[in-house]
């Protein structure tokens, strides 16, 4: 490359990676518990698991007026199930489009119906360490913030790569030339983690980019899809009775017999329009079960009114979500995640360290400038 284009790269590289070291290393340490959350959920609250019993599933119906028992004066908002639990979740709030941080959790045994003791989703430490990992307790601003920071490590990791690729090419992997100064070792550690973890930081970042734009793209899908069942009911109140809950997730089932359901939105949330009960079924298989089909069931005759297909950028935030977290291969999946992020950690440790010893930035493209074309030290 020729100087100015060393010099570009390396003001690239440079201030990517200090605008976004901070807040990356916020994401890595406060990440790692968040990989194995399901784990950590287990471990301090393992009523679920010891309380459910086996066999055949209670009506919904009475699954949700039991667990409107528990909170008086709210309505339903929310239901699903963890099969592998045998455990159905109620979400509640004083009206129908309560957010999410002021609704209240009713867990129940699918089968018995007798309440589960367990935590609500949005109080503990890891409702703290999500909210401070997703968007600072900011809202959608703190996430389109965060999913910034994010992309700006994607382009620190490329700039680096095209300033550090070819002088890596000409050493042998894992050298660490500790004889000659400090700041020249961590300059080769910097590098050879770094490529160590190239993929796996490029994939991270740029997921965890998406998943921070889930709310816009979530409201774009209902604006464009839902809007158009919604405006067959223009000028109609939102119903106050509704068709059975039961009755609707049976009809989703006959109408997906290759799936199962996930959860079910009811009307008025948001996630179906003001007349519809909305049940999200999902596949079976691993990667299946993070793609998910609307069935649109018509909330007062508890007929099927439509299955929407979901978008393609929804089906990419739906896979990028647990991709990011490494939910897909269960428990080794997540250590492997978590070796990775503590790699990472790493990296960005070293590029604080060879910030706080650099030189001028003449001189550092003159040594990238001499590597690159002798092979000799950066």
């Amino acid at each position: 490359m020729q100087r100015s284009t060393i010099k570009a790269w390396f003001l690239v590289h440079k201030w990517t990676s200090l605008i976004c070291t901070l807040f990356l290393l916020l994401l890595c340490i406060t990440g790692l518990p968040l990989i194995f959350g399901e784990e950590i959920d287990h471990l301090l609250e393992p009523h679920a698991e010891q309380t459910a019993s086996p066999g055949p599933a209670r009506d919904y119906d009475e699954q949700v007026k039991t667990a409107l028992a528990q909170y008086p004066g709210n309505v339903p908002l929310f239901v699903g199930w963890d099969p592998e639990a045998n455990t159905m979740y109620v979400n509640t709030g004083e009206r129908a489009d309560t957010p999410p941080p002021q609704m209240k959790t009713a867990l129940l045994d699918s089968s018995s119906g007798a309440v589960v003791p367990a935590a609500q989703f949005n109080e503990g430490v890891m409702y703290f360490i999500l909210r401070l990992h997703t968007d600072l307790f900011l809202g959608l601003p703190g996430m389109l913030f965060m999913g910034a920071m994010g992309l700006l490590f994607a382009v620190a990791i490329i700039s680096g790569l095209v300033l550090y690729g070819p002088f890596m090419r000409r050493q042998r992997f894992g050298t660490l030339r500790t004889g000659r100064s400090r700041r020249l070792a961590w300059l080769d550690l910097h590098n050879v983690i770094g490529v160590v973890t190239l993929g796996w930081a490029l994939v991270v970042g740029i997921t965890g980019a998406i998943n921070t734009i889930a709310k816009p793209l979530e409201s774009a899908w209902q604006s464009e899809q839902l809007g158009e069942f919604a405006a067959r009911y223009a000028g109609q109140p939102r119903p106050t009775t509704l068709a059975s809950l039961q009755a609707a997730v049976d009809t989703a089932r006959a109408a997906e017999p290759e799936m199962r359901p996930a959860f079910v939105s009811f009307p008025g949330t948001g996630y179906s329009g003001d007349h519809h009960y909305g049940v999200f079924m999902q596949g079976n298989t691993p990667l299946t079960e993070r793609l998910y089909r609307p069935v649109l069931i018509d909330a007062v005759s508890g007929e099927l009114t439509a299955q929407p297909q979901l978008p393609t950028y929804m089906s990419v935030l739906l896979l990028s979500q647990p991709l990011h977290f490494g939910d897909y291969g269960k428990l080794p999946l997540k250590i492997l995640w978590a070796l990775l992020d503590l790699l990472t950690i790493a990296v960005l440790v070293s590029g604080l360290y060879l910030w706080f010893k650099r030189g001028s930035t003449e001189a550092r493209v003159t040594e990238i400038e001499r590597a690159e074309k002798t092979g000799g030290a950066a």
